[in-house]
């Protein structure tokens, strides 16, 4: 019998049963209803790269990276159906394990790649910091939902679910759309814009997706019970339509107020370093937990006893809480022990700062600073755990402008009188002072030091845009003298002239020329006219013994006479000055007229040089190299570190690329220029090490980003 390829047999159906005919009914229809949300977000995703990537292109400042974006919009409308079958088949795959007692291949999100070759472990660590971020701030912002979802279904499989082997869950995810991505010949910056879109347009309505999903499995009678999460974007996507149009894009995303929840998933990674902060005690000492009110006593009395900047003793919080609990202990009789959250919050600042206080990005002398703020963050984070999911809490934000400010300082003598670190200073002396319990203070002395930086940055402006003013003269100078001395050498060189003439035309109507091409450019008629008479003026002197050329001449000498003269007028010389040169021209002229031989001709050998020669050092270095390609990714407004010589680190701001020899200006953080480089010099310097890149995002968002990490990693490895 002829079997229809959509038609199987009963018996082999029986055989080789479909691991989805074992799902229950209720789970295969949050399958589909997410699968069809899902695909709705992926179409607008892939809607809006193209705009997203030509935008980018457009404002590249180098062929290289436009042509980088340029390719990537074409490859991604060449792969963009595959990249959605193979995310989709993906999905199912994992709904499809469900049945089966597993989750699938599970791969940590952090350290998941598009497995192409090249990859730095750099773009490893940015692609890992990115998506970390990603995932914590659907768990922050949705967790609850989430969480309420992996319940229902764990109800319905029979065997508990994590959030993290929820296929719906946003680590899950990531992981689809990575590997859906693994096709993608792109480099990190365009995959880091992809992932950006990706939680713009189907993350961001995480709380749709699991919303649906648990109404649909209440509706069927699963765990009725639990507390419905109301969605707090309705209707997203037409808000992101508005958005898109003329709104401008929200400050930052919502964070948990209390942050309880956030610092609840925080708990977990941190369970393994309980008990590291302790009194020194006989084991039979009766333990008794200390109130978050008294540890707070605690950390006031030692927060007056922080030591100065530059202090030989650096600040262990740990162990000087560990030596203040082992007095108090011996003290009460009793082994006074920190309550699990609040140890947690002592051994998560601990590593915070670990991070800042190891940060390339922050000048040697400020990490002594900021060292001093170790006690009052720690104070902030017991009374408010919101302080590690909202980025806009003033304590985070505070921290943040100061490392931002000292960024860009060159580590010098006598740092100590400059008014940044002094201001510095004086914001951190006064929460060592003034702070106990009330942290309003940080709000206030944010907006102290913001207003402070504002002005810094106004003067710093308008230094910074007379430096580019004048660079932009300069070259535009350099490049006009370039122009002149290359019109002078076709014209010049090869030929037979007297040398007053030469001498002329190289010191005086050069600069004629030169005032014309920078006045009025190439195309003007002012230099067209200077160029003209330059010539006839050539042709005027090299006349020899051709008297039909001599009759022409007497007609055309009063014309080129008069066009020297305007030309030398408008440059502003001085007639007596060229007296003597046209009294020389005239003699030369009249023996010319009665056929006569000139004398004391030479002829014209070397090349006429009118200024400095731009040049750049490139031309051993091909267009891939690792170094030049690094260069090229500079943009105006980075901020480099440039060792100059053994003792001499400079710190400066990339503020111009002048075209056409692509030469880099930098600036000091007053606006004042301190560095010019060509291309292939900084490449040089970055193939010795002498250069690097200053990572610019915000410390405490990149510090706790690593921490999570780094716990991650360490409780896989357990």
């Amino acid at each position: 019998m002829h079997n229809d390829g959509k038609v199987v047999p009963i018996k082999q159906a029986q055989a080789t049963p479909s691991p989805l005919a074992r799902l229950p009914v209720v789970v295969l229809q949050v399958r589909d209803k997410a699968a069809q949300q899902l695909q709705q977000g992926l179409q607008e995703l892939f809607d809006n790269a193209d705009d997203t990537l030509f935008e980018m292109a457009d404002k590249a400042r180098s062929t290289v990276d436009q042509h980088i974006f340029f390719e990537a919009m074409r490859d991604l409308r060449l792969k963009r159906k595959n990249f959605e079958r193979v995310f989709m088949e993906q999905l199912y795959a994992a709904f499809a394990a469900l049945s089966q007692g597993d989750s699938g291949e599970l791969h940590p999100v952090p350290v998941v790649s598009y497995q192409m070759t090249g990859v730095t472990r750099a773009d490893d660590r940015e692609k890992a910091v990115a998506l970390e971020a990603m995932v914590g701030r659907v768990q922050h912002r949705d967790g609850l939902a989430l969480g309420q979802l992996s319940a229902r279904l764990s109800e319905v499989l029979g065997r508990p679910m994590t959030d993290h082997e929820n296929p719906l869950g946003p680590a899950r995810l990531c992981q689809f759309f990575l590997q859906a991505g693994r096709s993608l010949g792109v480099e990190i910056r365009v995959k880091l814009i992809m992932l950006k879109l990706f939680e713009k347009y189907v993350l961001s309505d995480a709380d749709q997706l699991y919303g649906e999903a648990n109404q649909l499995l209440v509706a069927t009678g699963v765990l009725p019970g639990l507390r419905s999460v109301p969605s707090r974007r309705a209707g997203a996507r037409a808000a992101r339509e508005l958005q898109r149009q003329d709104s401008p894009p929200a400050a930052e995303p919502p964070c948990d107020e209390s942050g309880q929840q956030a610092f609840a998933a925080l708990q977990a990674l941190l369970v393994g370093m309980r008990g590291s902060v302790a009194p020194t005690l006989e084991a039979s000492a009766q333990p008794q937990p200390i109130a978050s009110r008294d540890l707070l006593r605690l950390l006031s009395h030692l927060q007056q006893y922080v030591p100065e900047p530059g202090a030989e003793d650096d600040v262990d919080l740990r162990n000087q809480l560990e030596q203040l609990l082992t007095r108090v202990s011996v003290k009460s009789g009793k082994s006074r022990v920190l309550e699990a959250a609040d140890e947690d919050v002592i051994n998560l600042v601990a590593l915070l700062f670990e991070f800042i206080l190891n940060d390339r990005s922050v000048p040697h002398a400020f990490k002594a600073l900021i060292a001093r703020l170790q006690i009052p963050i720690l104070k902030v984070a017991v009374l408010d755990k919101s302080l590690f999911s909202c980025p806009g809490h003033p304590a985070r934000r505070l921290l943040n402008q100061i490392a931002s400010a000292a960024m860009g300082c060159s580590p010098r003598n006598g740092y100590q009188n400059d008014s940044l670190y002094l201001r510095i200073e004086q914001v951190i002396q006064r929460l060592l002072n003034e702070f106990v319990e009330d942290s309003a203070i940080f709000s206030q002395l944010l907006v102290q030091f913001s207003t402070f930086m504002k002005q810094e940055q106004q003067r710093s402006e308008l230094l910074e845009q007379h430096t580019r003013d004048v660079e932009e003269g300069r070259l535009r100078t350099e490049v006009a003298r370039q122009r002149v001395a290359q019109a002078l050498n076709r014209r010049l060189l090869g030929k037979v002239l007297p040398p007053f003439v030469v001498q002329f035309v190289q010191l005086t109507w050069s600069q004629v020329l030169l005032l014309a091409n920078l006045k009025h450019g190439e195309h003007s008629v002012q230099w067209q006219t200077g160029l003209r008479t330059l010539d006839e003026l050539i042709w005027s002197v090299g006349l020899h013994e051709d008297t039909e050329a001599g009759r022409r001449l007497l007609e055309q000498l009063p014309g080129l006479l008069k066009s020297l003269r305007d030309g030398l007028a408008g440059a502003a010389f001085d007639p007596f000055s060229t007296r003597e040169f046209f009294l020389r021209l005239q003699a030369v002229h009249v023996r010319t007229c009665q056929g006569e031989e000139g004398e004391g001709l030479i002829e014209v050998c070397e090349p006429f040089i009118l200024g400095t020669q731009l040049s750049d050092a490139v031309e051993d270095l091909p267009h891939d190299d690792p170094d030049l390609l690094k260069v090229h990714q500079l943009r105006v407004g980075a901020w480099v570190e440039f060792q100059q010589d053994e003792d001499t680190v400079l710190r400066c701001k990339l503020t111009a690329i002048m075209a056409p020899n692509h030469r880099y200006i930098f600036v000091s953080r007053s606006g004042l220029k301190v560095l010019e480089k060509t291309s292939g010099q900084l490449a040089a310097a970055f193939k010795r090490g002498a250069l690097r890149s200053l990572d610019e995002g915000l410390l405490f968002d990149r510090a706790l980003a690593a921490v999570m990490g780094d716990l991650r990693q360490l409780n896989r490895g357990k």
